[in-house]
């Protein structure tokens, strides 16, 4: 049952971006998995998990063993040819000088936040589709904001 309760930790590390004890049992439990936060905090240290920051700096749970692969990250020059923000029902239009909007979405692509369907770029133009509109709002004002602050 540990076993079993820990490899769907890990997973679920993996495929969404977990950053409360909270939030992990709620998917624990939605996967079928019964345990109490007390259980969920001695699961975290025995797989010794730690909380790193995303490119768009909020925190997650990983695993320090795991070999990721570098993340591109939004920097001041690549911030500084993103031009507009939007969002419109579930999608996100990111507008960039010409040639940007390549770099630009390899870069919310690398965010791997779990509500971001899909990322097309184009020349000046980036096309977010996020699971529902309240989503995209919200990644908006998280693209924004991680724009802002460099």
């Amino acid at each position: 049952m540990k076993n079993n309760r820990q490899k769907k930790i890990l997973e679920l590390i993996e495929k969404y971006s977990i950053d409360t004890q909270e939030e992990l049992l709620t998917r624990l439990r939605d996967a079928g998995y019964t345990a109490t936060q007390a259980t969920i905090s001695r699961d975290i240290r025995d797989l010794k998990l730690v909380k790193t920051m995303t490119a768009i700096g909020v925190y997650k749970y990983t695993h320090p063993t795991k070999q990721e692969t570098p993340v591109p990250r939004f920097n001041s020059a690549l911030a500084e040819s993103v031009t507009h923000v939007d969002a419109a029902g579930n999608l996100i239009v990111i507008r960039t000088y010409p040639g940007m909007a390549q770099p630009v979405a390899s870069c919310v692509d690398a965010i791997g936040h779990d509500q971001v369907l899909g990322c097309v770029g184009g020349d000046d133009t980036v096309l977010v589709v996020v699971r529902d509109a309240e989503k995209a709002g919200e990644m908006c004002d998280k693209i924004r904001q991680m724009l802002n602050t460099l």
